[in-house]
């Protein structure tokens, strides 16, 4: 991705916070210049990856497979020094994109519509003879808010402003926006997150983008943060 587009897609993602009430942390704010002044009592943002998170998933078409995000809090389950066993993020997802399949391995999370349009997770089953494949006969079990039900294997559960769906270990899921309904602001909060150990995507997936500098950055990326001199 171009450092430009980045830096668009933060900001745009700035204005949704903004337009639907929802007041980040003071960090997000920070400059790189004001990056290169945080002494060692921030290690905590550089080491659980807090902050913003653009990613094509390296395919190099955000616009269809894409989304930006913000980890807000994380644990760390390769470092004791911290002690957060939960995660809380905010990401943003179009209406032309979407969050490829995928499960966690021991990661179990709340997916929460914050405000926009309608949310469409579509859910599958891993298949118990081989979970690197996907289920696609057995139905999937759904929490939505405290109502349990089940679905075929494949369906897409409508997800509207204020409703949350919980997801498990080893199911499968899928994010898109309803056609027509606008741009999504969505909520996760989960187990502690791990991108480096606990993804795995139905396709091979890149999981944060290589960056062309065409322009300054307007604020770092969470992989980017320079050491605490």
């Amino acid at each position: 991705m171009k450092r430009s587009e980045v830096n668009a897609k933060i900001r745009e993602m700035e204005r949704l916070a903004e337009k639907i009430g929802f007041k980040l942390p003071p960090f997000l704010s920070w400059t790189p210049e004001e990056w290169k002044t945080k002494g060692r009592e921030y290690d905590e943002i550089r080491d659980n990856l807090l902050g913003w998170d653009v990613t094509d998933y390296g395919q190099g078409d955000y616009e269809h497979l894409g989304i930006t995000l913000i980890t807000i809090r994380n644990g760390n389950v390769h470092n004791e020094k911290y002690k957060k066993t939960y995660a809380e993020k905010l990401i943003r997802i179009l209406q032309t994109q979407v969050s490829p399949m995928h499960y966690h391995w021991n990661k179990m999370e709340d997916i929460i519509n914050r405000g926009g349009g309608n949310l469409l997770v579509r859910v599958y089953n891993a298949d118990p003879r081989d979970e690197r494949r996907q289920d696609m006969t057995g139905d999937v079990e759904v929490n939505m808010d405290g109502r349990r039900f089940y679905v075929p294997a494949g369906t897409k559960v409508k997800v509207t402003p204020g409703e949350s769906i919980t997801l498990y270990p080893y199911e499968f899921h899928e994010i898109t926006v309803e056609p027509g309904t606008g741009e999504v602001a969505f909520g996760e909060v989960s187990m502690c997150n791990d991108d480096k150990t606990d993804n795995y995507f139905l396709e091979e997936l890149g999981r944060f983008p290589t960056i062309e500098e065409d322009e300054p950055a307007y604020r770092l990326l969470c992989t980017e943060y320079p050491a605490a001199e």
